[in-house]
């Protein structure tokens, strides 16, 4: 019974079935909350743009967060381990080949690549590179932290951190178009819309 659960929540594989099996009822939620903001009297364009970016970051973050906390083989044997030199980790992937280079570099800028892209789409207070480079680094630091205090057997690494938050930074930079107005916006609550008769 425990394997079958491990199988499921504390493998790769798992997760990213998890994920897709997921999908159906994260767009559902997405549809049950804009109809409710719509009903309130929120703009439908607003509403879905709302409610798309606020179920999006968290089902485009979530996963990857659970990926990279899963304990390794040794998790609680051994003390947990750091490395704070900048681009030694990087060059060891590098070295270790292609493929796996590419699985590593590419998986860590996909972590907080959904909260890059979406968050000043749903946040005005976030419509800034500076902004989200600093959000996305405060994060990774926070989850290094916990792969360290936790013990999982991973490697706390400065690298990390920053593919991390160069992975948000160009999501962001890829969702520029959309949310730059917002930069300018003193709120990020649209105006509702207009009541019949006023």
């Amino acid at each position: 019974m425990l394997k079958g659960w491990h199988d499921w929540l504390g493998t790769f594989t798992g997760v990213a079935l998890i994920t897709v099996a997921v999908l159906p009822f994260a767009a559902l939620t997405v549809w049950a909350l804009a109809r409710r903001r719509s009903v309130a009297g929120t703009r439908p364009a607003w509403a879905w743009r709302m409610s798309l970016a606020e179920v999006g970051i968290v089902y485009g973050t979530v996963p990857w967060v659970w990926m990279i906390m899963l304990p390794g083989e040794r998790a609680g044997a051994v003390p947990g381990r750091v490395s704070l030199v900048p681009l030694r980790d990087l060059l060891t992937i590098l070295a270790a080949g292609p493929l796996t280079a590419t699985v590593q570099i590419v998986g860590n800028l996909l972590v907080f690549a959904a909260l890059g892209f979406l968050a000043p789409l749903r946040f005005a207070a976030l419509a800034s590179i500076p902004r989200i480079l600093a959000l996305a680094a405060g994060c990774s630091v926070l989850v290094e932290a916990a792969q360290y205090i936790l013990r999982l057997d991973r490697v706390s690494s400065v690298d990390d951190v920053l593919l991390n938050t160069a992975g948000a930074g160009l999501a962001a930079l890829a969702s520029h178009r959309w949310w730059r107005g917002r930069a300018r916006a003193s709120s990020d609550r649209p105006r509702s819309a207009p009541v019949a008769g006023r």
